[in-house]
């Protein structure tokens, strides 16, 4: 008879996420002055006691003490921690289903807290081996069962040794009372259990550290709700992107990198080796040769509106999904639009200045309402169309030109071309992409076509206009106003001095490239894109994308889901359904999209297959990139 491997579980601060004991005080102390204070010396025994600081009995004694709870404290703590059981364990139930038999709960926590959260994700009853509280006639906790192993030093070693299971035994915990048993060689593996604390004097004695169950799970080849651990996904989000997206990557368990600045070619092409998921905002340039070095790369997130940063084309042929966020910072550029014409059609910035020098000039010269103007609108797209609605709403007479076919809103009105536009209008605004075609689309000519005194807005990309011809300008009074968020070269950081030949000019507004900076517009994308992001590698979705062929999936459900991305040519459809009736594989659901550069099939399948069915749809001469999920 074949011996079996059995997994000895810690309780507090792996199973849950929190430390019954501490969370007990807090619960039962409410209402004391000294609530804080009791607690704070509770939590420093259990970590002294969890880092093999101090004796365990002498520590578990003295929490006990300080405790003063009874049996009604215990019921609500029992409903808290319904609430605080680990995510790799909940979403893993049945690994613990199916081997309810082989799994022991070893915990010098409580029984009494324990059991009811342990058996419901299947865990036996009589399997749970822990501390027991003693109670007076009034229910108030007096201390522990002397008598069990569990309350005294190297308890769970000697419980252990008395349990004498015939097999290998697996260790998993995130104390030092958990190591001793393979101290003691009495496990043949310690797993440190990190998903919620990690102690150094833990990790450092660690056969191997698991930062969630799933990767426990995955080292050991046993059934698992991820194909693969999101804590070996690496994610490297640059550019200071909000830090509701740094939570989202985290709360899923995926290892995140993050730096406030952006990164040169060099500096992405080293550190890109590994890397899953790449966040950018529109500083860091993604090359041909950053992709080359991408060797795990699979999606990439602009956190802006913009992709002109990214190679699209590369990152198509090596099968990396692009996600942006074409609609989260509309409203924001918009605003700053409005607000940077009125103040420059008003001439308020040399007031301002003015008045900072002590000079008191009350003057309505050169002082205009934008009520009436001409509103002329370069790009008619998510930016362009809303600044068309509130400019109209302000009595501006708005015109446009699109390369595209675009549909006007309100009383807005399509020009043929773009010299007509530059000659109509008293406000000028470029809401463009950063194509190369569109490099400086501004220039001398450009200028000269213009009215005199017109007010310039380029809140789009600095390289669309030539910054030489604008200054020029500016100076001979061609343009009476510029607003300027956008430079051909921008700062990659905070700390880099800014240089450009507009600084100094008085009738020029000049912000860092804070079109779409507000707190709502960075909520906003950072929300979006990891949404977009995360429905991609988790299910495969890829709505939202500008390079994929766009597939909205249901959920996965009891299937393996394969994920193929090939060359769009004739015939794969085909191929692919060959190799599935030459396996006897069962398609349960099948999806396809393809765009001009590639195809995207997604086929959920029955879990039975072999390994030579999933090489032989990679070995593919069209295949791009092929993913599996279960």
């Amino acid at each position: 008879m074949l011996e079996k491997d059995y997994y000895v579980i810690d309780f507090d601060s792996t199973f849950t996420k929190v430390e019954g004991l501490d969370e007990l005080a807090d619960i039962a102390l409410a209402g004391n002055p000294n609530r804080e204070r009791v607690v704070q010396q509770i939590r420093e025994l259990t970590e002294k006691g969890m880092n093999g600081e101090m004796s365990f009995a002498d520590g578990l004694r003295q929490r006990i003490e300080l405790l003063k709870a009874n049996r009604q404290h215990i019921d609500a703590l029992i409903d808290h921690l319904r609430t605080k059981v680990s995510d790799s364990f909940q979403r893993n139930r049945a690994f613990f289903k199916e081997y309810a038999d082989q799994i022991y709960i070893v915990s010098s926590g409580f029984k009494e807290f324990i059991v009811p959260i342990v058996t419901e994700l299947g865990v036996k009853a009589e399997n749970v081996y822990a501390n027991t509280f003693e109670f007076d006639n009034e229910g108030n906790i007096t201390g522990c069962d002397n008598n069990n192993l569990l309350s005294h030093d190297k308890g769970k070693v000697k419980l252990l040794k008395l349990l004498n299971l015939p097999g290998d035994i697996c260790a998993i915990g995130d104390g030092y009372t958990d190591y001793e048993l393979r101290a003691a060689g009495l496990a043949n593996r310690f797993y440190a259990f990190t998903e919620n604390v990690e102690r150094p004097k833990v990790t450092a004695v660690a056969d191997h550290i698991v930062p969630s169950l799933d990767e426990f799970l995955y080292l050991n080849n046993l059934p698992r709700a991820q194909s693969y651990p999101k804590s070996r996904i690496k994610v490297l989000l640059l550019e200071n992107v909000h830090p509701v997206a740094i939570e989202a990557f985290e709360s899923e368990g995926f290892n995140v990198e993050f730096y406030k600045g952006a990164m040169d070619e060099a500096e992405l092409m080293e550190k890109i080796r590994d890397v899953s998921i790449l966040g950018i905002r529109s500083k860091t340039m993604v090359t041909r040769r950053v992709l080359d070095n991408a060797n795990k790369l699979i999606s990439i997130g602009a956190f802006c509106i913009g992709t002109n940063q990214i190679d699209l084309t590369a990152a198509t042929e090596r099968g990396v999904a692009v996600f942006n966020a074409p609609y989260s910072n509309t409203r924001s550029v918009v605003e700053l639009a409005i607000g940077e014409m009125i103040l420059l059609i008003r001439k308020v910035f040399p007031k301002s200045t003015g008045m900072h020098a002590g000079k008191w000039d009350k003057s309505a010269d050169n002082s205009f309402e934008v009520r009436g103007k001409k509103l002329g609108l370069v790009g008619y797209g998510h930016i362009g169309t809303q600044l068309s609605v509130i400019g109209e709403a302000l009595g501006m007479e708005v015109y446009f030109y699109d390369v595209m076919d675009q549909m006007p809103i309100g009383n807005a009105k399509k020009l043929k071309s773009l010299d007509e536009l530059l000659q109509v209008a008293d406000v000028l605004s470029l809401h463009i992409d950063g194509r190369k075609e569109n490099k400086n689309l501004i220039g001398k000519r450009e200028f000269e076509l213009m009215k005199d005194g017109v007010v310039f807005l380029n809140l789009a990309r600095g390289h669309v206009v030539d910054v030489a011809a604008l200054v020029d300008a500016l100076k001979s009074g061609k343009v009476g106003g510029a607003g300027i968020d956008v430079f051909p070269y921008e700062p990659k950081t905070n700390n880099e001095i800014f240089e450009s030949e507009l600084r100094n000019l008085p009738n020029v507004i000049m912000t860092p490239h804070i079109g779409g900076s507000t707190e709502e517009a960075q909520a906003g994308i950072g929300h979006y894109v990891p949404e977009r992001l995360l429905e991609y590698v988790n299910n495969g979705s890829t709505s939202g994308s500008v390079n994929f062929p766009e597939v909205q999936l249901p959920l996965l459900r009891g299937s393996h889901r394969l994920l193929h991305a090939h060359r769009n040519v004739p015939g794969i459809l085909a191929k692919l359904n060959n190799i599935f009736a030459r396996y006897q594989v069962n398609i349960t659901g099948q999806y396809l999209k393809t765009n001009e550069e590639i195809g995207y099939v997604i086929m959920d399948v029955e879990r039975s297959y072999t390994d030579g069915f999933v090489q032989e749809i990679k070995e593919m001469e069209e295949t791009i990139k092929f993913r599996m999920l279960y």
